[in-house]
């Protein structure tokens, strides 16, 4: 008598369902769309604390004078070489990139559209003299904002 050696169709089932069941419990509790949210938040974060540093430097060596066109009423910043008078943007500061002494390039949100005029970033001056630099497109709820 010869004895058949393998697994029966219902074992390989079972098992196939088993590896199923435990790859979406990983997939559910890693979580990529959040990890991905949480990463562009970082990168959001370093943005605004590095044109924040910007304009403080700015304002160091230009004697106390902010970058024209920062004002108390939030604006998103341009991005490099568009007009705050024509395109829809507020605040204008190229003066940062020019000769690439303050930045080489101003950071731009990660969602933010390409044909959009502005960097998704927004600036705004305290009525104290505070500058904020702020991430209005945050995700997961965060708010991101740096006041100095």
């Amino acid at each position: 008598m010869i004895k058949n050696k393998g697994f029966t169709l219902l074992e390989v089932l079972l098992v196939v369902a088993i590896i199923a069941a435990l790859v979406g419990i990983v997939i559910f509790a890693i979580n990529p769309g959040k990890q991905l949210a949480e990463t562009r938040n970082a990168e959001r974060g370093s943005d605004v604390n590095t044109i924040l540093n910007a304009v403080y430097q700015y304002s160091i060596d230009h004697d106390g004078d902010l970058p024209e066109g920062i004002e108390e009423i939030a604006g998103e910043i341009c991005k490099e070489g568009n007009d705050p008078d024509t395109d829809d943007c507020d605040v204008s500061l190229d003066v940062l990139t020019e000769e690439e002494i303050y930045l080489v390039m101003l950071p731009e949100d990660p969602t933010n559209p390409a044909n959009s005029d502005g960097i998704g970033y927004e600036i705004a001056k305290t009525e104290h003299g505070r500058i904020v630099v702020s991430a209005p497109n945050a995700e997961e709820d965060a708010t991101i904002s740096v006041t100095r």
